[in-house]
C-alpha cells in the first residue's frame, strides 16, 4: 500500500507548468517583436525626416555655392577693373613723365633735334630723288608707247589707205558690171523684139493672139478644150510654127546669154473642182507643162524652158463676164532672164 502511494508521487505531472512557461515565452517574444516593430517604423520616420532635412540642406549649399560662384565672378570682375584703372594710371603717369621729360630736355637737346630733322630731311631728299627717277622711266615708257601708237596709227592709215583702193576697184568693177548687165539686158531686148518681129510675121494678126507688154498672149481655146489640158492638133500646128522660131533664135543668141522662154498657165476666176484638176492651179500648171512638153519635143532645150500656172490670180480683165473670162483664159511666151 505505502509502494503504490510512493509511485503515485513519483508519476507527479508537469505539463501545465511547462504550457504557462511557454506561454509566457511566447508573450514576451511577442511583445519584443511589437517593440521593435515600433522602433523599426518610429526609426523610419525619423530616417525619413532627416533625408527631407538632408534634401533641404543640400538645396541651401547649392545656392549657397551658386551665390558664393557670382560673388568670386564680381570679385574678380571688379579685380579686372582695378587692375584695368591702376594700368591706366600708370600708363598715364609715364606719359606724363615722358612728356616732362621732353619738355625739360628739349632745351638742352635742340642741337640733336636739329641734326635729326637734317637727317629726315636728306632723307626726303632721297626719296624725291628715286621718286624722279621714276617719272622719267615712266616718262620713256609713254614715250614708247608713243611711237608705238604712231606706228599703229600708220598701219591702220595704210589698211584704209588699201581698203579705199579696194573699195575704188569694187565700185569700178560694179560699174563694169552693171555695164555688162546692161548690154545684156539690151541684147536680150534685141533678140526678143525680134522673137516678136518673127512671131508676128508667121502668125500675122489674130483676135486670139495679142502682144501684151513684153509677151505673147494666146487664148487658151486654142491649144486646149474646156477644162481639159491635153493639146488639140490645130494647136500643135500653132507650137510648131513657135517652135521652129525659137530655135532658129535659140542659135543667133550667145550661148553665155542667160536667156529662158517661160511658159504661163491662166484661168479665169469660175472654180473647177474634177478629179483630175481640184483646182484651177493644177489647171493652169498642167496646160503649161503640156505646151514645155510639146516645144521641148521640138528641139528647144529643156534648159531653156520653164512652166508656171498662175490659176485665176493674175486676170488681164477683173470683170465677171464671157468676154473677161475668155480672155483671162490664156498661155503666155515670154523671153526673159534666168
Amino acid at each position: 500500500m505505502a509502494l503504490s502511494r510512493a509511485h503515485r508521487r513519483e508519476e507527479t505531472n508537469f505539463w501545465p507548468g511547462f504550457v504557462d512557461a511557454l506561454s509566457t515565452m511566447l508573450i514576451g517574444i511577442v511583445f519584443l517583436l511589437s517593440v521593435f516593430v515600433l522602433g523599426q517604423f518610429f526609426l523610419s520616420q525619423e530616417i525619413s525626416g532627416r533625408d527631407t532635412v538632408l534634401d533641404r540642406l543640400n538645396r541651401q549649399i547649392s545656392e549657397l555655392s551658386d551665390l558664393l560662384a557670382l560673388e568670386r565672378s564680381t570679385g574678380k570682375e571688379a579685380k579686372d577693373s582695378l587692375a584695368l584703372l591702376q594700368s591706366s594710371l600708370t600708363s598715364e603717369q609715364a606719359e606724363r613723365a615722358r612728356v616732362q621729360g621732353l619738355l625739360d630736355g628739349a632745351a638742352s637737346n635742340a642741337p640733336a633735334q636739329l641734326a635729326e630733322t637734317q637727317k629726315a630731311l636728306d632723307a626726303e631728299k632721297q626719296l624725291s630723288a628715286k621718286a624722279q627717277t621714276t617719272v622719267e622711266m615712266v616718262n620713256q615708257q609713254i614715250v614708247a608707247m608713243r611711237r608705238q601708237l604712231a606706228a599703229l596709227e600708220e598701219a591702220i592709215g595704210a589698211a584704209e589707205a588699201k581698203d579705199k583702193e579696194s573699195q575704188t576697184r569694187i565700185s569700178e568693177l560694179g560699174s563694169r558690171l552693171n555695164v555688162a548687165l546692161a548690154q545684156r539686158v539690151q541684147e536680150l531686148a534685141r533678140y526678143r523684139s525680134d522673137f516678136f518681129g518673127r512671131l508676128r510675121q508667121v502668125l500675122g494678126t489674130r483676135p486670139d493672139i495679142r502682144v501684151v507688154g513684153d509677151r505673147f498672149v494666146f487664148q487658151s481655146e486654142v491649144f486646149f478644150d474646156a477644162g481639159q489640158a491635153v493639146l488639140k492638133p490645130e494647136g500643135r500646128g500653132e507650137l510648131d510654127k513657135l517652135g521652129a522660131i525659137i530655135v532658129d533664135l535659140g542659135r543667133e543668141m550667145p550661148p553665155d546669154l542667160p536667156w529662158i522662154l517661160r511658159v504661163d498657165g491662166h484661168t479665169d476666176n469660175r472654180p473647177i473642182r474634177s478629179a483630175q484638176f481640184p483646182s484651177n492651179w493644177n489647171l493652169s500648171t498642167a496646160r503649161a507643162v503640156a505646151v514645155v512638153e510639146y516645144l521641148v519635143s521640138k528641139g528647144i532645150p529643156a534648159d531653156r524652158i520653164a512652166a508656171t500656172g498662175f490659176g485665176e490670180f493674175q486676170p488681164l480683165d477683173i470683170a465677171n463676164n464671157d468676154d473677161a473670162w475668155r480672155r483671162n483664159r490664156r498661155i503666155e511666151f515670154k523671153i526673159t532672164e534666168r
